[in-house]
């Protein structure tokens, strides 16, 4: 070993005693690297064929590296580093080192690693030569030349293969990669098979050339005598050199493959922080033996088809949680609702392929409403939303606000009190998320539809006749904000949904594009709307495919509401309007709701007695109140088919009828209400009263 006197390190154990003149003969120089402190001992013909003194040398790496150019460290370096990561037993490898005087000398190296139980690399022992001679030689050249060639393209194939790996998300994916023409083939082998471990047996997940499978191994134990149950077991390739090599020591397996040619055939344990997740066989039908570097080159694709093998597998167990966790929290099945015809769809998003980001906010959900007609079209509730986040939890965040939405919806509250009650709840959930919504209450006896938005965005319509537009809604803040902000007032926007009309409802994965503007989503979303099929299912799974080719990466929900022809008319119904003071567009959007119940009513004949009582019951509750009014608009059938108006506000003081004089501004509105109306009186509703009035509406025959 090195003559380095007192500080020089003794051989280790399992070196061969008295190596020196065995070496000297073969002018081969020794080396012992603990990898552990990272100090090298060197004999004295390595010094010398570094050409460094051993009063130079203090064992590190470093300082041996001077001698060696920065080109060839970094492809040494790399060399070594990949032999001790793929589980190889040994290296070899040729390197040029600068003499004193500035010449370069071609060395070559040997190294074998050792490892302990666990398989981690604990030291390098080996030789080094001055390889200058045997390299001058034209004809060594020229072999050394082929070797080097052969062993960039072996390295191309794992770099390549490497490469492709990296892309593949799903364990088909590894297998389809591993299969392609570009990869194995370049290797020369045949066919490949590939099992996973589970459960202290192999599942077979790729069988080879098509008819190659054997019964019985789609299932085996690691204990049967298998080629890669052995290599599971053992943790060490198993490398068979010939038909003769492989029918002695797999009688089970060998008669069963006898007709697929087989000459030679590399079985690698797929090793991932020292535990076997599978094993993976190459078939080869003309070649026989492996040579080191093909052997080492093996043992590294092997290697990096196990990173990608658990990265896959990963993968799919997060992708079947995400997507299981998502249904659950997303309605079990959506009612049927008369007069309507609906679809809903749920797309999960694929942002980047990142693990654990296949979940989100995003919901839809349809909800049956109290106070709809026994018969003819029903009042439901339809809600699209999206909490911000892509992860677990916000989609344990949507799960609770879809939930008291809901109940909030089925309580029969104003949709602006929905979102308001819904916004302070997420605000006390003590979460750091936000969440968009948007809240539509259809009554499909009359096609009045009142819509409440929370910083999402708008709904479109789409006519019979295949039209479809944007429909502007006033909004507030996204739910969770309006709260924190103390801004809880909602506007409460009215449509029609007439007969054919179809009501579309999504979350914005559906519109946005990366480097898009939101608005340029939302118009290629109305062509495609607009150019869609008839039918709600249809035309529900061409926009999700649609979204599919167009790579958005984002979550979508989708909800569809078409309202159906009414064959006869419909009898019974209610609407509702909350009337805030001091808001013009409140007056405006009640009157626009009665005038479509009363002709969607049949009560054409009346409609301005109708409005002209209405608007002067809101008008007088928000005028001698302090505040809001709550106009409900219902159908009576009975004897008599009547319309009932009711104005609801916080005032117990009950109205006066009065004269209001020759000059009079005021005092006519109970006169005009007596005058219009059939019937009329007050009632005591808690800490308020309720006006109403009613109106007979004989049915047209």
């Amino acid at each position: 070993m090195a003559d380095r006197g007192a500080s020089a390190l003794s051989l280790p154990d399992d070196w061969p005693a008295h190596p020196d003149p065995i070496l000297a003969l073969n002018r081969m120089g020794s080396f012992d690297w603990d990898l552990d402190t990272g100090l090298m001992v060197m004999d004295a013909r390595a010094h010398e064929i570094f050409d460094m003194r051993p009063d130079e040398y203090d064992g590190r790496i470093e300082t041996l590296g001077r001698r060696v150019p920065p080109s060839e460290s970094r492809r040494l370096d790399a060399h070594v580093s990949r032999a001790l990561k793929d589980g190889s037993e040994n290296y070899g490898a040729y390197f040029r080192v600068r003499r004193r005087d500035g010449s370069l000398r071609w060395t070559h190296t040997q190294g074998y690693i050792r490892r302990d139980e666990n398989g981690r690399p604990r030291r390098i022992i080996g030789i080094v030569r001055d390889a200058t001679q045997e390299l001058s030689d034209p004809e060594a050249r020229r072999e050394q030349a082929e070797q080097d060639d052969m062993r960039r393209r072996q390295t191309s194939v794992v770099e390549l293969s490497t490469a492709a790996l990296a892309h593949a998300r799903t364990v088909t994916d590894v297998i389809d990669v591993l299969k392609d023409t570009r990869g194995l083939a370049h290797l020369g082998a045949t066919s490949l098979v590939m099992g996973l471990v589970e459960a202290h047996r192999i599942r077979l997940i790729a069988e080879g050339p098509v008819g190659s499978f054997v019964p019985g191994t789609r299932l085996t134990g690691i204990d049967e005598q298998y080629p890669m149950s052995e290599v599971v077991r053992t943790l060490r390739p198993r490398f068979i050199e010939s038909p003769e090599d492989f029918a002695e020591s797999y009688p089970v397996l060998w008669p069963h493959i006898t007709d697929l040619n087989i000459t030679s055939a590399a079985y690698l344990p797929l090793i991932v922080q020292a535990r076997p997740i599978g094993a993976m066989g190459l078939l080869y039908s003309d070649r026989r033996g492996f040579t080191p570097e093909e052997r080492n080159v093996l043992v590294a694709l092997g290697s990096s088809i196990a990173q990608s093998l658990q990265r896959a597998m990963f993968y799919e167990q997060e992708k079947d949680l995400a997507e299981g966790l998502q249904q659950a929290m997303l309605p079990r099945t959506i009612p049927s609702v008369p007069g309507a015809d609906v679809a809903v769809r749920y797309r999960s998003s694929e942002v980047g392929g990142s693990l654990g980001r296949d979940i989100g906010g995003d919901w839809y959900d349809l909800i049956p409403l109290p106070g709809g007609p026994p018969s003819g079209g029903g009042r439901v509730g339809a809600v699209i939303g999206d909490v911000q986040g892509h992860d677990t939890h916000a989609a344990a965040v949507m799960g609770q606000l879809r939930i008291v939405l809901r109940a909030y919806a089925a309580e029969g509250h104003t949709p602006a009190t929905v979102m308001a009650r819904a916004s302070v709840f997420l605000h006390e959930l003590d979460t750091d998320r936000f969440a968009t919504c948007l809240y539509a209450e259809a009554d499909l006896a009359t096609g009045v539809v009142q819509v409440v938005r929370a910083g999402h965005i708008d709904p479109l319509l789409r006519a019979p006749d295949g039209s479809c537009r944007r429909v502007p809604v006033d909004g507030g803040l996204p739910l969770g904000l309006s709260a924190e902000f103390g801004v809880l007032e909602y506007p409460v926007s009215t449509m029609e949904l007439d007969p054919g009309h179809t009501l579309l409802l999504c979350t914005d994965g559906l519109v946005e594009q990366p480097g898009a503007d939101l608005d340029d989503g939302m118009q290629i979303l109305t062509s495609d709307v607009a150019t869609g099929p008839d039918d709600v299912r249809a035309l529900a799974d061409r926009l999700i495919e649609l979204a599919g080719e167009r790579g958005l990466e984002d979550d979508v929900a989708l909800l569809l509401l078409r309202r159906r022809g009414l064959d006869t008319p419909r009898t019974g119904g209610r609407l509702q309007q909350h009337v805030a003071p001091g808001d013009p567009e409140a007056l405006t959007q009640a009157r626009h709701m009665i005038r479509a119940a009363v002709r969607s009513w049949g009560a054409v004949d009346r409609a301005d007695e109708i409005e002209l009582v209405a608007d002067e019951l809101v008008t007088n509750a928000l005028m001698h109140t302090e505040g809001a009014a709550v106009l409900t608009l219902r159908v009576l059938t009975g004897a008599d088919r009547r319309l009932r108006v009711e104005v609801e506000d916080t005032s117990s003081a009950l109205p006066r009828r009065r004269e209001a004089g020759e000059s009079g501004v005021s005092g006519r509105g109970l006169l005009l209400v007596d005058l219009l109306t059939d019937v009329w009186g007050v009632e005591a509703r808690g800490g308020g009263k309720a006006v109403w009035c009613e109106f007979v509406v004989p049915v047209r025959r």
